[in-house]
């Protein structure tokens, strides 16, 4: 496993096993024990995902069979839109994101979007930082001029700023920012959602012949060198395990240049910039 240092110190493996779309409580538990009995130690979840409590209830499995203990996990949750109003809103969701998932603390919380009164929620997250039930704190789906803007404007740089990054939707320029200001890239859609033909790309397929590798795998690594932190889903234990197997060989400043030319710099998955987009996730409600 390769690792990165946040702003606050911690380490952050650089393969995360995500959970979104994983809807069914039995599969997600099932899943996240798959994961973390292939190696994986950081865990990705989110209030809006509906399944905080089925990676929880994986984790107080894992750690009562002694697989793990807690201080060997890293688990990342997020807090949606409808809870970024203001500042009690947000602190009532922190308090919910820890009872569903029945820990004292979380390693990596973020905001979901760039939506609502972020910087006010903001404000409680920083404050469940000082108190120590939240070890570290940061944003997702945060463009660059936006990014910029609230590192100018908040105490805390964010320790992460989780975007879709992936070869067709490379953002070379948000990187350059998060650089800028100390603030790890994560990729969601890191295997973008199972687009642009990726598993059977005849360049990644090629590339990944070389090494042993797949096209998947490749296209991991070739986020991993660029220092990102891969988020991977599967319900499947051998993809499962393919995927966390991306530490073992090294792609060449050629390999890495062909890949990269593949973006098409913009998303295919989704537009942030569409009105009405903007307008369905400020009213979608995750609970009462």
């Amino acid at each position: 496993m390769e690792y990165r240092t946040l702003n606050t110190g911690a380490k952050i493996p650089m393969a995360v096993f995500g959970v979104f779309q994983i809807t069914d409580r039995d599969t997600c538990i099932q899943a996240v024990e798959d994961a973390v009995r292939a190696g994986y130690r950081a865990i990705d979840t989110a209030a809006s995902y509906g399944n905080e409590e089925a990676v929880g209830e994986a984790v107080r499995r894992l750690i009562q069979d002694g697989v793990v203990k807690r201080e060997d996990l890293f688990i990342i949750s997020k807090m949606w839109v409808q809870d970024m109003k203001n500042y009690d809103m947000a602190s009532k969701a922190i308090d919910a994101s820890l009872k569903n998932l029945g820990l004292d603390y979380l390693d990596l919380y973020l905001e979901h979007q760039a939506m609502g009164n972020y910087f006010e929620a903001y404000r409680a997250m920083e404050d469940a930082y000082k108190a120590g039930r939240l070890k570290a704190i940061g944003v997702s789906n945060f463009f660059p001029a936006i990014l910029a803007n609230f590192c100018e404007n908040v105490e805390i740089i964010p320790a992460v700023n989780q975007v879709e990054l992936h070869p067709w939707f490379a953002q070379e320029d948000a990187l350059k920012v998060m650089d800028r200001y100390g603030v790890v890239p994560q990729a969601w859609a890191s295997l973008a959602e199972g687009k642009h033909g990726i598993f059977t790309d005849p360049d990644l397929t090629a590339i990944g012949k070389k090494y042993g590798k797949s096209a998947a795998q490749v296209a991991l690594r070739w986020n991993v060198q660029r220092g990102v932190v891969v988020n991977a889903k599967s319900t499947k234990p051998e993809r499962i395990r393919q995927n966390l197997d991306i530490f073992d060989f090294q792609l060449t400043d050629e390999e890495m240049k062909k890949i990269s030319s593949k973006t098409l710099d913009h998303s295919e998955i989704i537009n942030h910039f569409d009105p009405e987009l903007v307008i369905f996730l400020n009213n979608r409600k995750i609970h009462n």
